[in-house]
């Protein structure tokens, strides 16, 4: 059973950076074809994808958020991380982590989520 745990303040000032961290457990994040999402859910709103790392370290980011986006990965630790700059309240989210199989998008575990929100 995989199991993926966000980590990470949950008040961020305007201008600041964003760091989250997931965890991830019972399973490797460099396993073949596996995907490692960022996905918000701001007040209100839907889901909205920020992008993933996959299983070779590589990345890919919403175009929406691509300017001010970087996930990272520490194989050694079995975690991957976002970092979203320039934080605006409009960053004030439910943030999850996701895994993928075979496709990008075809998740089939997710963390609990953790807010986060942006305000002075």
């Amino acid at each position: 059973q995989v199991q993926l745990q966000e980590s990470g303040p949950g008040l961020v000032k305007p201008s600041q950076t964003l760091s989250l961290t997931c965890t991830v457990s019972g399973g490797s994040i460099t396993t073949n074809y596996c995907y490692w999402n960022w996905i918000r859910q701001p007040p209100g709103k839907g889901l909205e994808w920020i992008g993933y790392i996959d299983y070779s370290g590589n990345t890919y980011y919403s175009p929406s958020h691509k300017s001010r986006t970087s996930i990272s990965r520490d194989t050694s630790n079995n975690q991957f991380s976002l970092q979203l700059s320039s934080v605006t309240p409009e960053d004030t989210a439910v943030y999850y982590c996701a895994r993928a199989v075979a496709g990008p998008y075809d998740y089939d575990y997710w963390g609990q989520g953790t807010q986060v929100t942006v305000s002075s």
